[in-house]
């Protein structure tokens, strides 16, 4: 009995000492599974880029390859059809570089594209899809969200406005206007924006006049009214003009429309007159914006020096990237001049935009389509965790990089013919 209880108090003693090993040895196990497999950041090597479009061309997605497996993804809109050759070229620029020096490699290329188109159009708004992969692959790399990455964040959530996508080419009546504008409100938007232009208006003059005539003005006018007496005070409404029409036009209507107090009224003019701008913005009390047609900050100085205009808009998928719109960002604050960006690209281009405006002190609003919640092909296209948007506000997402990807696959039913795709 001795010589057996001996035994079994041997085996209990045994079991309890070796339990503490075998955890240790999971711990272990598990640490090892946490660790990093790559190598340093320093030994970070650029191998690749492909890139795939949607769109008809205008919507370009750009992914950057690195050694370590870690793939960057970034987007340019607008002016990116035809530019897949351009893509390979800038790619063989950086090609075997390391892509943590964002702002090193975004000047290698802008300089080496001088005499290519450089300062504006095609070439910046595809160097703005690789300049935005390269910070997605340097936060992946690091281990960090992209807002971080550019100095931390001021806010947690970014507000949107809905553009409700009532294209003046249906011909809506103004309550088609009221109607669509308490839809966004319903959804939880505290800020909607309607277009004012209308190419097919039988009040036009011709379609080659930008002068508004005073029919068109009134529809301008009854369309507006609508949507503020259909949402109250208390809900900001802005106004788009695409650009289509003349100085004086610009004036008028800016002026007509001061008693319906909107945000702003966004590009009643082209955008190349930064003083026909000026003379508009002088001469009314109604908020005037613009933006989305310029191009790096280069662009916004002298908007900005003259007073051209109350707030600035650029798109962050074709004004030079994420780094350059940070740069714009601050260039208007030492104006005290809002940064509201304009936003037409896909849910990675809209969170990628939501780490800039997260970082800079003088963010007011951030544009987000209607379309998210109608095409399907917008949620088919990305890859991401929860909600895209709740009561009007994206949250910055706390993941390395963006915090969304392209999905390859999906996109593929949705690319241009005849265009390669990632290859």
């Amino acid at each position: 009995m001795k010589r057996r209880s001996f035994l079994n108090k041997a085996a209990i003693t045994s079991a309890l000492t070796a339990a503490p090993l075998l955890n240790f040895g999971r711990e272990y196990e598990s640490a090892i599974d946490r660790t990093p497999k790559s190598s340093m950041p320093s030994d970070l090597k650029i191998t690749d880029i492909k890139c795939g479009y949607i769109r008809g061309g205008h919507s370009l997605f750009v992914k950057i390859y690195s050694n370590q497996d870690i793939v960057g993804h970034g987007e340019g809109v607008d002016a990116t059809p035809g530019t897949y050759h351009l893509v390979k070229i800038m790619g063989q620029r950086i090609k075997g570089q390391n892509p943590l020096n964002v702002h090193k490699l975004f000047e290698t290329i802008r300089k080496s594209g001088f005499f290519e188109g450089a300062q504006a159009g095609m070439y910046v708004a595809v160097l703005t899809a690789v300049e935005t992969a390269l910070w997605d692959l340097a936060g992946k790399a690091l281990g960090l969200p992209v807002y971080q990455l550019l100095g931390g964040k001021f806010r947690d959530s970014v507000r949107v406005y809905m553009d409700t996508a009532l294209y003046q080419n249906r011909l809506p009546k103004p309550e088609d206007f009221a109607e669509a504008a308490k839809e966004a409100v319903d959804m939880g938007f505290t800020a909607v924006k309607f277009d004012l232009d209308q190419a097919n208006d039988p009040n036009k003059y011709d379609k080659f006049n930008w002068t508004a005539s005073p029919a068109e003005m009134q529809r301008m006018y009854d369309q507006m009214a609508a949507t503020r007496a259909a949402v109250g005070p208390n809900i900001d409404i802005c106004a788009d003009m695409h650009g289509k029409y003349d100085a004086i036009t610009g004036e008028r209507v800016a002026k007509m429309l001061e008693p319906l107090n909107l945000m702003w009224l966004e590009e009643p003019i082209a955008a190349e007159n930064t003083d026909a701008y000026k003379k508009i913005t002088d001469s009314t009390s109604t908020p005037i914006c613009a933006g989305e047609n310029h191009y790096l900050a280069h662009g916004f100085r002298p908007l900005l020096e003259n007073g051209a205009v109350d707030i600035i808009m650029p798109d962050l998928q074709k004004c030079g990237g994420l780094g350059e719109a940070q740069r714009i960002a601050n260039l208007a604050n030492l104006y005290y001049v809002p940064f509201a960006p304009h936003m037409v690209a896909s849910y990675l281009g809209a969170m990628a935009s939501a780490h800039v405006c997260a970082s800079v002190p003088n963010f007011m609003i951030m544009e987000w389509q209607i379309y998210f919640h109608k095409n399907p092909m917008y949620r088919e296209i990305v890859t991401f965790e929860g909600e895209a948007v709740e009561n009007g506000f994206i949250k910055v997402r706390d993941v390395p990089g963006i915090g969304v990807e392209i999905n390859q696959e999906a996109m593929r039913k949705y690319a241009p013919e005849g265009v390669p795709f990632f290859e």
